[in-house]
C-alpha cells in the first residue's frame, strides 16, 4: 500500500500541465468547443450564423474575454501558489482553452473573411495560437533533450569547467610561438555564450577556432616540443567536446525561449485589432 501511495504521489508530481487534473481543461475546452458546434449546426440555416447575428455577438463575447484572460496568463506567471489556481493548472487551462478559442472565433466569423480589421484580428489569432503550440511542443519535449545533454553539469559549472581548461591550454601554449601560439590564442577567445540568437539556434560551430587550432598546431611549427603539441591537442579535443555540449545547451535553451519573440508581439497586435474590430462594429450597429 506505501509503494502505491508513493507511485501516485509521484505521478501526480511528474504529471503534464497538458494532464493537469485529469485533463479537467480538456475535458472543459472539449464542451465548450462542442456546445459552440452543435448550436451552430442545428440554428437556423438560412442564412447561416455570422458575426453580426444573436448568436454570432454572443461568440464574439465569448472569444474576446477569453482572449483577455488568456492574456492574462503573462502576469499570472509571476505570482506562484499551490493548489487548484498553481501555475500548472494556469497553464493548462491557457492551452486547452486557446485551442477552443479557434473554434469559437472561426464559428464568430461565419466564415466570411475580407480585407477588413477584422479579418486582420482572426488572422493575427491563428499566429498566436499557432506561436503558443510550437511553445507547448517546446516545453512537452525539450527540458528532457536539455537535462540529457547537460548531465550532471550545470550552466555555470560548464563555464567553469571551460575555463579550467582554457587555463589549462594557456600554461600548456608556453612553449609556442609564431601562428601556432596565434592559433592558440583564437581558440582561448572562442566563447559560444557570446553568440547571437541565430547563431545559438544553428548550434555547434565544428569549423571554429578551436577545431582549427587542434588540427593545425602541429603542421605550423615542426620546431615545437613534441609532448607540448601532443599535450595541446588532447586539451584543444577536450574544449572541442565540452563547446559543443555547451553549443547543443544553449541551442536547446533558444528553442524554448524562441518562440516569445513571435507570440508575445503577436499578442500585443491581436489586442490591437480586437479593440479597433469591437469599435468598429459597435459605431456602425
Amino acid at each position: 500500500m506505501a509503494e502505491r501511495a508513493v507511485r501516485r504521489s509521484g505521478s501526480i508530481l511528474h504529471e503534464s500541465f497538458l494532464r493537469h487534473a485529469r485533463w479537467r481543461w480538456a475535458r472543459i475546452a472539449s464542451i465548450v468547443a462542442g456546445i459552440a458546434i452543435l448550436i451552430y449546426l442545428i440554428d437556423d440555416p438560412k442564412p447561416r450564423p455570422e458575426g453580426d447575428t444573436v448568436y454570432g455577438y454572443t461568440l464574439g463575447t465569448i472569444g474576446a474575454l477569453l482572449i483577455l484572460w488568456l492574456t492574462a496568463l503573462g502576469i499570472r506567471k509571476r505570482r506562484m501558489s499551490p493548489g487548484r489556481w498553481s501555475l500548472k493548472a494556469w497553464v493548462s487551462a491557457h492551452v486547452w482553452l486557446g485551442l477552443a478559442l479557434l473554434v469559437i472565433a472561426t464559428l464568430h466569423t461565419g466564415f466570411h473573411f475580407g480585407w477588413n480589421v477584422h479579418t486582420l484580428a482572426y488572422v493575427l489569432m491563428l499566429g498566436v495560437i499557432a506561436s503558443g503550440l510550437f511553445g507547448v511542443v517546446a516545453y512537452a519535449t525539450l527540458p528532457a533533450s536539455l537535462s540529457e545533454n547537460r548531465g550532471e553539469l550545470t550552466e555555470t559549472q560548464m563555464l567553469e569547467a571551460l575555463r579550467a581548461i582554457d587555463r589549462q591550454i594557456h600554461e600548456a601554449a608556453q612553449p609556442l610561438s609564431g601562428i601556432p601560439a596565434a592559433l592558440v590564442r583564437a581558440a582561448l577567445d572562442e566563447d559560444v555564450f557570446a553568440r547571437g540568437l541565430l547563431r545559438r539556434l544553428r548550434g555547434t560551430n565544428l569549423h571554429g577556432p578551436t577545431a582549427v587550432a587542434r588540427a593545425g598546431i602541429e603542421s605550423a611549427d615542426r620546431s615545437a616540443p613534441r609532448e607540448a603539441i601532443h599535450r595541446l591537442q588532447a586539451l584543444l579535443g577536450e574544449k572541442q567536446a565540452l563547446l559543443a555540449q555547451v553549443s547543443r545547451h544553449l541551442r536547446i535553451r533558444a528553442l524554448l525561449e524562441v518562440w516569445l519573440y513571435v507570440h508575445v508581439p503577436l499578442t500585443v497586435a491581436l489586442l490591437a485589432a480586437l479593440a479597433a474590430h469591437i469599435v468598429s462594429v459597435f459605431f456602425y450597429w
